[in-house]
């Protein structure tokens, strides 16, 4: 294999969010942390190779984007997910969940309601209520194993008055689901006719397993284009959330210039060198890599799926049709969520994320795990939640 992500790379000591933070978010010691939405594999070669050449240039003054960074943006989508973006319709983000509360702020106003669809990244709640407005939930529904959109309660809660604007997470995290055309017809259609303004985040649309196809929601139809924000980043596809790099795709001038203008208020002028750097190279040069990837990836969603049948009795896989985070339905345990974070921590000690944090009741029993890491990686998590379980309930037999 050209790539090896099966080698296992120590990132304790690095001020890794994931690894050296771990037992002191989640109150445990000596945890192996599949949790947070970043990989354990090293970015591609050639984004590696651009950030140490730009280093050695030696100067990293203020940097504004050239043109090789929109077009490496623009043919990128243009390839991979046959979406033509126009040059002036890209401005800079510094990350995608800044983004989602700047546009926040930029488009609504405090009081006003935001729709989520929950369990969905906890984010896009704090985001709203943070800064003063309302979270309106219009839950996904679960049926036969699958998550769909509920367009009957959406259409009910896009006539909330005050209701302004819907974060959409597509593909969803955490259940995966790569939304089909119909489902953002339909809910888009929904979003036009109340006045709706659809702010789609997008961070996973490259991470799409074998025969699945994302669909950007403003490549749909021009009329959708223009009442929507598409976020866009590379972080999560190339492993580079740390550098804090994203790009908004805003067609309307009037929505650009009030983006802008609550850019400016927070005095957000200029986007990092160095990630301005690796997105340029990822879209560039990133594409067999990201190739390699996804098949690794299948591979270890083939391997929990197989491991949790049959060593793992009594919990569900919610299978991915994109992203590397998978849900994990816990609930024919009969554990409530205390206890079941209990044993995560304290008995496997596996941090994984808790899917109350989601959304409740609709993430009660269920937990987040990320398989992007080497396989022997998550192979031991597997066998420490599989100890854990036998464990428990051994103690809880008469």
């Amino acid at each position: 294999m050209k790539y090896d992500f099966d080698r296992v790379i120590d990132r304790t000591g690095t001020g890794s969010f994931k690894w050296d933070l771990a037992d002191a978010l989640f109150h445990g010691s000596g945890l192996l942390p599949l949790w947070v939405a970043d990989m354990d594999f090293e970015s591609p070669p050639e984004v590696i190779e651009a950030l140490v050449m730009r280093a050695r240039h030696g100067i990293f003054g203020y940097t504004a984007p050239g043109p090789a960074y929109h077009d490496a943006i623009i043919k990128w989508f243009r390839k991979r997910h046959r979406w033509k973006i126009r040059p002036e319709w890209l401005r800079f983000a510094p990350g995608v969940v800044p983004a989602l509360n700047l546009l926040v702020q930029a488009f609504t106003a405090p009081g006003d309601s935001v729709i989520v669809q929950m369990p969905v990244y906890y984010p896009f709640m704090r985001a709203i209520s943070l800064n003063g407005r309302t979270v309106l939930n219009n839950p996904l529904k679960l049926e036969k194993g699958r998550y769909r959109m509920d367009l009957e309660d959406l259409e009910r809660k896009a006539m909330t008055p005050g209701a302004r604007l819907i974060i959409l997470c597509s593909p969803h995290n955490p259940v995966g689901r790569v939304w089909t055309r119909d489902e953002l017809e339909g809910l888009g259609s929904i979003c036009l006719k109340r006045g709706i303004l659809v702010v789609a985040d997008e961070i996973h649309c490259d991470l799409t397993y074998q025969g699945v196809r994302h669909v950007p929601f403003a490549s749909i139809k021009e009329e959708f284009l223009m009442n929507s924000v598409t976020c866009l980043s590379p972080s999560k596809t190339f492993n580079l959330a740390g550098l804090q790099t994203a790009a908004l795709v805003i067609a309307g001038g009037e929505r650009r210039a009030g983006y802008e203008t609550t850019l400016s208020r927070l005095g957000l002028t200029w986007p990092n060198v160095f990630g301005s750097e690796a997105l340029t190279a990822a879209y560039t040069h990133g594409a067999p890599w990201l190739d390699a990837l996804i098949d690794y990836l299948a591979g270890n969603l083939e391997f929990l799926k197989q491991f949790i049948a049959r060593n793992i009795p009594g919990v569900t896989v919610i299978e991915p049709e994109g992203t590397y985070l998978v849900w994990l339905d816990f609930r024919g345990l009969d554990m409530d969520n205390n206890a079941l974070k209990r044993l995560m921590i304290e008995d496997a000690r596996v941090a994984l994320d808790h899917g109350f944090i989601f959304g409740s009741p609709e993430g009660d029993g269920f937990e987040r795990i990320n398989i992007a890491c080497p396989r022997a990686t998550l192979e031991e998590a597997l066998r420490r939640i599989e100890r854990a379980l036998k464990s428990r309930f051994q103690e809880a037999k008469p």
